[in-house]
């Protein structure tokens, strides 16, 4: 480090347990980039201040991550296109001052499928929930495929996300609560299913919303949850040998998205990748 190393972290509450440092570090490193990549623990109380200090101190970027990604809104200059539309943000470009928000996990979830060689054109996706994860995947996946479900515990949550997409993308949606009977219904005929929620994570690694005789060897799985690497629900769909992708794949790509929006030349995400499974399988948790 040197007195012209530039500054890009993460904000959030909490995030000590992020391995985003390592992906991002690993990619200054690689292409010889005097950048390092922190995090920063922001209190909901002190957002504004947070914001305010990225101008003040030159910080040129941001991640956000919980609890920020929706109120952090208001104190941006500009939106893209996704990040509007979705109405979260995740990644910050401070451009001489002008705080712009971006949404990565939009193209992040839509390059994890590409890189799996996974098509969603006219396909049946039930996707899990119906937070903040959910919510980008949902408008990243909506107009591709012929339905899409979301089921949630809290039905009118599931809902309003429903609702939400109808009116702003014009698309064939619809909500249930997220039970028995509606797993039953909707992954008969199913062709890919998305778990964007925290069941499975660690510690609670024992956990899942579905088990293997909902799944099928012709189905797709995507867990969005990244440590353990093998989650309870990837467990049960290679029981059930269906395809299985883990969470790791998106933190990546949208990782990657990031770093193109920074520095506006292509990441090394085989190495980012490398050194998110290397911290993974280091026991670093998230």
């Amino acid at each position: 480090m040197t007195s012209e190393t530039k500054l890009y972290g993460l904000i959030g509450y909490p995030v000590k347990h992020s391995i985003s440092p390592q992906i991002h570090n690993s990619a200054f490193k690689i292409l010889n980039i005097n950048a390092v990549y922190l995090t920063f623990e922001v209190k909901k109380e002190f957002l504004k201040k947070a914001l305010d200090g990225i101008k003040a101190l030159g910080i040129k970027g941001l991640n956000v991550t919980i609890p920020h990604k929706i109120d952090v809104i208001k104190y941006l200059d500009e939106l893209s296109r996704e990040a509007a539309l979705i109405g979260a943000v995740n990644t910050i470009l401070n451009d001489n001052e002008k705080l712009i928000g971006f949404n990565t996990d939009y193209t992040g979830i839509l390059k994890t499928f590409e890189v799996h060689k996974v098509d969603l054109t006219e396909k049946k996706i039930v996707l899990l929930g119906a937070g903040g994860a959910a919510k980008a995947i949902a408008f990243a996946i909506a107009e591709k495929a012929s339905s899409l479900i979301i089921l949630n515990r809290t039905k009118r949550k599931a809902l309003n996300l429903t609702r939400e997409l109808s009116k702003k993308l014009k698309v064939n949606v619809s909500a249930d609560s997220l039970t028995f009977e509606s797993l039953k219904n909707n992954l008969k005929d199913a062709d890919i299913l998305v778990n964007a929620t925290s069941v499975g994570m660690t510690p609670n690694i024992n956990q899942t919303l579905v088990t293997k005789k909902f799944l099928r060897k012709d189905m797709v799985v995507l867990d969005v949850v990244y440590n353990p690497l093998e989650t309870k629900l990837l467990k049960e769909a290679k029981e059930a040998k269906a395809k299985c992708i883990n969470g790791v794949e998106m933190l990546v790509q949208q990782a990657a998205e990031a770093f193109k929006i920074w520095f506006r030349i292509e990441p090394p995400i085989n190495e980012m990748r490398n050194a998110a499974l290397k911290s993974l399988i280091g026991g670093r948790i998230n």
